[in-house]
């Protein structure tokens, strides 16, 4: 009955070692209690009961499955169906729409919907650490058509501001601010990087001046005089991910309402930052053990 979740998984494998839920249950029971079942109410040692997929705590005897507490308590979806969702999030490099899942996994829109936003939720990164060495950092704007952009009027798009550290993490936050203020732009570069950055570099946009200190150079290139790189002297890499992020918009959400735009750049995050990590399904799925459920109704709030 035992599945283990190995690194570099396909769906076929997938689909062979977690095919019921018996099998994902086994798997989620291995990465919540590496060193045995633990009572999610007192924290004490717990023993197994036999043929009903459930737990009695030694000491106060609350009887508990593996899912409580967590993301998976009360959903009314196979396991199985999650395992197959939480891949496809992960592993599809411009993420997958929820009307996708609901033709894959057979579940309505609804379901699909609300399955996406919880995962999303649930990777959010807490308090991540800073960035450091060379960081590039940029804003871009998403949303509706960009008209009267001559004149400065965003007032349909959405700012997102970003910092990338080179071969490392990007750091992604929607900024209700229309206008990249020096206010804006320093607070984010405080927030995301650490002090002692040897490098931040970006555009020539005036806001970001005064930024440097005594541990941090600051660098630009001049986008207005088609400058795009000098020598290392680049905003290439945060430029690939406002790519990559706009393209899983066009080719797999298609649009984003501002009130969710945090929670896809969550996403993107997530993966993006895991890109190199052969575990991501199993970590993703740990993430989801630690996650406490949002409800329907708190998602769709206005």
């Amino acid at each position: 009955m035992n599945a283990t979740v190995h690194s570099k998984m396909n769906l076929i494998e997938l689909m062979d070692d977690f095919g019921s839920d018996d099998r994902c249950r086994a798997a989620l029971e291995q990465l919540r209690w590496q060193d045995g079942p633990i009572c999610p109410r007192c924290q004490s040692k717990a023993t197994k009961i036999h043929e009903r997929f459930q737990y009695d705590c030694d000491s106060c005897h609350y009887q508990f499955s593996v899912t409580a507490g967590t993301i998976f308590h009360d959903s009314h979806m196979s396991l199985w169906k999650w395992f197959v969702a939480v891949y496809l999030i992960t592993e599809s490099k411009k993420g997958i729409s929820a009307n996708q899942l609901s033709r894959t996994l057979k579940v309505s829109y609804k379901t699909a919907w609300y399955l996406c936003h919880r995962i999303r939720k649930a990777v959010e990164e807490i308090n991540p650490p800073k960035l450091s060495g060379t960081v590039e950092v940029d804003e871009t704007y998403i949303g509706g058509k960009q008209r009267y952009i001559g004149s400065g009027r965003l007032n349909n798009k959405t700012m997102v501001l970003g910092a990338v550290e080179r071969g490392g993490d990007v750091r992604l936050r929607v900024e209700p601010q229309k206008a990249a203020t020096r206010k804006v732009l320093h607070s984010f570069i405080r927030e995301t990087t650490h002090p002692a950055t040897e490098r931040i570099i970006t555009d020539e946009h005036r806001s970001y001046r005064g930024i440097a200190d005594e541990d941090t150079k600051h660098e630009t290139v001049n986008h207005r005089k088609e400058e795009w790189v000098r020598g290392d002297v680049h905003t290439n890499s945060v430029e690939s991910v406002w790519s990559l992020f706009k393209r899983s918009i066009v080719g797999s959400y298609h649009q984003v309402s501002t009130k969710h735009l945090d929670g896809y750049l969550n996403e993107f995050e997530w993966r993006f930052n895991n890109r190199k990590n052969p575990y991501l399904f199993r970590d993703t799925l740990i993430k989801l053990l630690s996650s406490k459920n949002i409800e329907y109704k708190e998602l769709t709030a206005s």
